[in-house]
């Protein structure tokens, strides 16, 4: 993996950053870590489609929801490709996601709204891709960064970054145009 390309930018509100160390690191297969000259046959599976990115997105959502919310963060990180799961164990997620859950940010609000992309679908590598986006809620909205991994035959989350935002206020609509008076015609006296 071209570490270059991961590269990642970490500043003030950044929750999740340990997730993209994982991205740093190889995720192939041992076997072919060992060896060295053998690469391990990549998918060619496309990035997925309009349906199953929000699928991906809104469950992903809904399993940081639910860690937040129990405490137990084993559910996403056995779901998640392996290189992930090397570099995260449960309590070290926990401590990631500190923030969000002392903000009491209900991050279940995001299953209730469309996901709204900024940067589309990115294709890194064969096996995985980049999302970037949000869910827009008021006050706060949500800010996503996904990386995902085609990993034993499905796309496993690979890389996360969630934390709060705001989006611009909307534009007031502008009032409805009042009557203009009419000029009279004066009487000529």
């Amino acid at each position: 993996m071209n570490n270059r390309m991961l590269r990642h930018r970490i500043g003030p509100g950044r929750i999740a950053p340990a997730f993209f160390c994982a991205l740093a690191l190889s995720a192939a297969p041992a076997a072919a870590q060992v060896t060295g000259s053998a690469r391990p046959a990549i998918s060619s599976q496309p990035v997925p489609s309009e349906l199953e990115l929000a699928k991906l997105v809104w469950s992903t959502m809904a399993m940081v929801d639910h860690a937040n919310r129990s405490g137990n963060y084993s559910v996403l990180r056995d779901t998640s490709a392996q290189g992930f799961q090397v570099q995260n164990d449960p309590a070290r997620l926990a401590e990631i996601f500190a923030p969000i859950r002392a903000l009491r940010i209900d991050l279940s609000n995001a299953l209730i709204v469309e996901p709204r992309y900024t940067d589309g679908p990115k294709l890194l590598q064969a096996d995985v891709f980049e999302v970037k986006g949000y869910f827009p809620l008021r006050p706060t909205a949500i800010l996503f960064d996904f990386y995902f991994q085609w990993e034993q035959g499905r796309w496993k989350l690979f890389g996360i970054s969630v934390q709060p935002g705001t989006i611009a206020p909307m534009a007031q609509p502008a009032p409805p145009p009042t009557a203009q008076p009419q000029p009279q015609a004066r009487k000529r006296n």
